[in-house]
């Protein structure tokens, strides 16, 4: 497989912006990822293809206690742009799904078993994927996995138990500045919701980090690992950092106000050249 950027988000406005997304066709993006649970009637990522011509969209994540699958929207969706669209599913965090969060694995199972009844094909779905057990799932049953806010690390050890020829694209967090205090300080407020849930903090103590590192807003290390900073070159070595371990694609997720400057700045394609 190819190596290849994708762009992550909070499905903002910005990312139905025709204009915004016919640049990053341009700039040659290969994927919008689509964030903040998206339904699953697919009805955020209908627009973003009409509205473009090669990009592709996925869902980063769909939620599985938030209703049943919707094999119609995936077959409307994909018949209307063949090859474009990938369905990311995922459990979702005990703290923010409530009492429903029983057993998540076993939820995860019956979800997919929905797809296939629906005529979902593994090639046409992911799921976000962080604990080894959940990433054998996603190398069973569906086309890879997408991790969200992991390191490089993490990604070596998701290529090692996915195998070859399995898609592996984790999201990466970017800050486009050399300031630590300004590029520190973006970065934590985005860390902070995320200090609260332990699907992610039981990841990053296997990753090796301790509870003094996740104390306090989290750790400068903690920081340094999760969110890519710098200038231009310094984050384009955490991306190729993905790619060496094993990522087929990275989804980044710009933390800057001005995002479009900054994926301007990062994009893969600039004056007919790559990088």
């Amino acid at each position: 497989m190819s190596k290849t950027l994708g762009v992550w988000d909070h499905a903002s406005p910005w990312m139905r912006d025709p204009e915004a997304l016919a640049e990053l066709e341009r700039l040659g993006y290969e994927r919008v990822w689509f964030g903040a649970s998206p339904a699953a009637d697919l009805s955020v990522v209908e627009p973003a293809l009409a509205a473009s011509t090669t990009l592709k969209a996925a869902t980063g994540i769909v939620n599985v206690w938030d209703g049943e699958p919707d094999p119609v929207a995936w077959r409307r969706v994909t018949e209307a742009h063949p090859g474009r669209f990938l369905l990311g599913v995922g459990a979702g965090h005990r703290q923010l799904v409530g009492e429903r969060y029983t057993k998540p694995y076993d939820r995860l199972v019956s979800y997919l078993d929905g797809l296939d009844e629906g005529g979902v094909p593994e090639s046409g779905r992911v799921l976000a994927a962080l604990g080894p057990r959940v990433m054998r799932l996603a190398g069973d049953r569906t086309a890879g996995a997408h991790p969200y806010f992991t390191t490089p690390e993490h990604t070596a050890a998701a290529r090692e138990i996915l195998g070859e020829g399995k898609l592996l694209v984790p999201e990466q967090k970017v800050v486009l500045s050399t300031d630590p205090e300004e590029a520190r300080a973006l970065a934590r407020d985005r860390l902070a919701m995320y200090l609260q849930l332990t699907n992610y903090t039981n990841n990053w103590l296997r990753l090796g980090f301790t509870e003094t590192d996740l104390a306090d807003g989290g750790s400068d290390r903690l920081v340094d690992a999760l969110v890519a900073w710098g200038d231009a070159d310094a984050i384009r070595e955490r991306i190729a950092a993905h790619w060496d371990a094993g990522a087929d694609e990275v989804a980044l997720q710009v933390l800057n106000p001005d995002k479009m400057d900054v994926l301007r700045a990062l994009a893969p394609v600039r004056s007919g050249t790559s990088f």
